[in-house]
């Protein structure tokens, strides 16, 4: 729903992912490559970097070591990104709004990193920039929806544009340490709790 709902991937449009070696980070760089976008992602590490790239990021920026704005507007000659998927939150929020054209969308679909602290309108007026909190439990309230997005994910994987990629297994008693590992961003890919 990320990709074709809330902001319908253009062929030619600059997307940036946060956490490009992450779940989610892993399947948005994928589908939006396959959809026709340059696709930049964020890692804080070498080895997220290569996994990043593997999966569709034709730039792959360590946000530990250079400034991901700056570099965004380095890549796309001072214009910014069409649109930002930000999963992180508090962290990335401010960083992510600069690094958007004009007429950007931001779609903040998650808070790894806490909460984001609340904004001022006029941050979004400064360029004309969209702003979407979007939640999956809304866009797959009907069965239909839900039929029609998940026909949509299977069909993207039957393509070869979406490669699941599950990282790390836990037992299911141990999804507390999961959990703590996801926030402490030491996990890369899918993570699966087995009963």
């Amino acid at each position: 729903y990320l990709l074709t709902r809330t902001h319908p991937i253009q062929p030619g449009e600059v997307v940036l992912v946060q956490a490009a070696a992450g779940g989610m980070g892993l399947y948005l760089s994928q589908w939006a490559k396959a959809l026709g976008a340059t696709v930049v992602g964020t890692v804080s590490t070498p080895e997220k970097a290569e996994l990043a790239k593997t999966h569709g990021c034709d730039h792959v920026i360590d946000y530990t070591r250079e400034d991901f704005a700056a570099r965004i507007k380095d890549l796309t000659n001072g214009r910014g990104c069409d649109v930002i998927y930000d999963g992180v939150g508090k962290k990335t929020f401010l960083g992510s709004l600069d690094a958007l054209a004009i007429l950007g969308h931001m779609v903040s679909y998650g808070g790894a990193s806490g909460p984001v602290d609340e904004i001022k309108m006029s941050d979004l007026a400064a360029k004309s920039l969209n702003l979407s909190r979007p939640s999956l439990y809304h866009h797959t309230d009907r069965p239909e929806d839900l039929q029609s997005l998940a026909s949509a994910v299977f069909d993207a994987v039957g393509k070869g544009w979406l490669i699941p990629e599950v990282r790390q297994t836990y037992p299911l008693k141990d999804a507390a340490q999961a959990h703590a590992d996801l926030e402490a961003r030491r996990t890369t890919g899918a993570t699966v709790l087995v009963p």
